[in-house]
């Protein structure tokens, strides 16, 4: 006989034990401060733009999305292993505890999100909507969590379906069912939103009726979303400190590959130099990363107006985008014949040094541009000034220690 209390309770101590080992490198002094920097900004200008806000602002299409999605994107966390599926699937009728906790905690753990969202969009809302009152857009902060926990069973009910294209449809059509719904509660029109609840309710019910039909649960597809949910916070995590038991996947990119390595000379001192630049091209990791921190880090330049807060945006995201990338200098580091090569350890170093000042003169160059399309001449030659600086004095104070 299985305790499913006790066996929740042992689970959940070592998930919390493996995510809070990571989380402690995750939101460190250095993120933690940029963060802050970037948030308080971005704030400070979302608060002026409310003051001129168009009259014809889509703001009930914006809250709109923004609830009816995260309603809608409700994951059940099982925190079920692999050899589950050889000792536990056959005491399944024993679990149900087990099961109920961890819809409880699932959707406890997201709820943040939620208040997240409300608190962001608040101040839209009044501007947009100042007759409706605070004391509505709470109810509607209300209905989303109601909204949610029933979009949470659905999709707890529909993990005994293996067909994903009959998963995808219902979560598909449920989506869009939420959206609307907030659309019509956002503009205060509940008689529409009531209709649109109800059929709602009904392919909620329409869901439980095909659960039933199943005989039991889908446990290796229980395994596989948990275990996607974990590989997406290693690679998370993998950012910020060595995560050893990740599994990275490589892409081919050949046309990349070509245009970056086609230039190094054959020879032993340009060794690093080569393995470096195909690590960070052909990683699920680096690539994405770089360009992610530039694309946001080109809109928060671009929409600022202050020229003085764009260049701190500007400094902030190579700084960013820098201490991200330096952990390629760790990313073979299990990998024993590399230890073979007959390669200086400096060689490794200038190598590195050399693709991160590279990759910051390339970002420095980039924002300059977002400067000189709104022909801001002052802010263009401060940021290829100063990013420049920047990128080298970084390179060499902070990061060329750090490397051994």
């Amino acid at each position: 006989m299985i305790n499913a209390k006790e066996l929740w309770t042992r689970r959940f101590s070592e998930h919390m034990k493996e995510t809070s080992r990571y989380l402690k490198y995750i939101f460190n002094g250095h993120i933690a401060f940029a963060m802050l920097f970037f948030i308080s900004a971005l704030a400070y200008y979302y608060q002026q733009w409310l003051l001129d806000l168009p009259e014809n602002f889509p703001t009930a299409v914006i809250t709109g999305f923004a609830f009816g999605l995260f309603a809608s994107y409700s994951p059940v966390r099982t925190l079920l292993k692999e050899p589950d599926l050889v000792f536990l699937l056959p005491a399944e009728f024993q679990l149900n505890d087990y099961f109920k906790r961890c819809l409880y905690y699932s959707f406890i753990v997201q709820l943040y999100v939620v208040f997240l969202i409300a608190a962001a969009l608040g101040p839209l809302y009044f501007a947009t909507f100042p007759e409706l009152g605070t004391e509505y857009y709470l109810m509607m902060i209300g209905v989303v969590l109601i909204i949610k926990g029933w979009n949470m069973l659905s999709n707890w009910w529909m993990l005994k379906e293996r067909n994903p294209r009959i998963r995808w449809t219902d979560q598909i059509v449920k989506a869009v069912l939420n959206v609307v719904i907030f659309y019509f509660l956002s503009k205060g029109e509940w008689v529409f939103a009531s209709i649109v609840t109800v059929l709602l309710v009904v392919v909620v019910l329409y869901t439980y009726t095909l659960a039933r039909q199943k005989a039991g649960l889908a446990w290796d597809l229980l395994v596989e979303k948990d275990q996607q949910r974990m590989r997406t916070f290693y690679r998370i995590a993998n950012m910020f400190t060595n995560v050893p038991h990740l599994k990275n996947t490589v892409k081919k990119r050949h046309t990349l590959v070509r245009a970056l390595v086609s230039q190094i000379p054959y020879r032993q001192d340009r060794t690093y130099t080569y393995l470096f630049r195909i690590t960070f091209t052909r990683s699920s990791d680096y690539l994405g990363m770089y360009f992610r921190l530039v694309i946001i880090g080109g809109l928060a330049i671009w929409f600022v107006p202050n020229v003085w807060v764009k260049i701190a945006f500007a400094i902030l995201f190579l700084y960013l985008s820098a201490f991200q990338m330096m952990t390629l200098w760790n990313h073979h580091r299990t990998i024993v014949w590399l230890d073979l090569y007959p390669v200086r350890q400096e060689w490794k170093q200038q190598a590195l040094l050399q693709w991160l000042r590279q990759l910051m003169l390339f970002q420095t160059f980039l924002f300059g541009l977002l400067f000189l399309l709104q022909w801001n001449p002052l802010g263009l030659a401060i940021v290829w000034a100063g990013g420049s600086l920047f990128s080298f004095a970084f390179i060499n104070a902070y990061v060329k220690p750090r490397l051994s």
